[in-house]
């Protein structure tokens, strides 16, 4: 226990002006809290929503149809309002190999086109987010079975073979019924 002398409070250091909150004091502080983010914000990396990078969904389909032996589809002569935004060939669900190209609709939308060869109904719920099946379509001379989920804007348009060895189309995403259709109308095969 320590002890004072008696009639003495222990000494505290006097405050000093800066801390005390004066307005000066204040808009210095913010000024270089408005600097530090203007920094950060600078430097910070942003998705260009003007457009990406050109997808060549044509030399990567040629690609994987030469490698695969599948003969996949790609949407061809669609106009220049829409956009292709990706196209790869990985393992999907199942462990099922599956051809993704994806375009972008004028409206913004989203449409993927997804096959794979001898679809698993695993693959097909997962490819459609596990959405119910709401009808038919016929586009030329295909049925389309439709897919809708609800609670996330999600459409497809499924043309599913079953004979062994058959391939199985998928057109999917944030685009309309419409969208799909325009999509489904202009897949054809991939030509070297």
């Amino acid at each position: 226990m320590s002890t004072t002398p008696t009639g003495t409070e222990p000494s505290t250091p006097p405050k000093s002006r800066y801390s005390m909150g004066s307005t000066p004091n204040m808009v210095r502080s913010l000024l270089v809290i408005g600097a530090l983010m203007a920094l950060i914000w600078f430097m910070t990396p942003r998705v260009n929503t003007l457009g990406g990078p050109v997808v060549d969904v044509h030399g990567t389909a040629v690609q994987v149809a030469k490698d695969s032996g599948w003969p996949i589809s790609e949407a061809v002569d669609l106009p220049k309002d829409w956009k292709t935004t990706s196209a790869r060939y990985v393992k999907g669900t199942d462990g099922l190999m599956t051809w993704h190209a994806g375009y972008q609709a004028p409206s913004g939308n989203y449409v993927a086109v997804e096959q794979t060869r001898d679809a698993t109904q695993v693959w097909v719920d997962a490819q459609t987010n596990r959405a119910r099946r709401i009808g038919e379509l016929q586009i030329g001379d295909t049925t389309w079975l439709k897919y809708e989920r609800g609670a996330k804007v999600q459409n497809s348009l499924l043309d599913r073979r079953k004979e062994s060895g058959a391939m199985t189309t998928l057109l999917t995403g944030t685009g309309t019924f419409d969208e799909l259709k325009f999509v489904a109308e202009h897949l054809g095969p991939v030509t070297q």
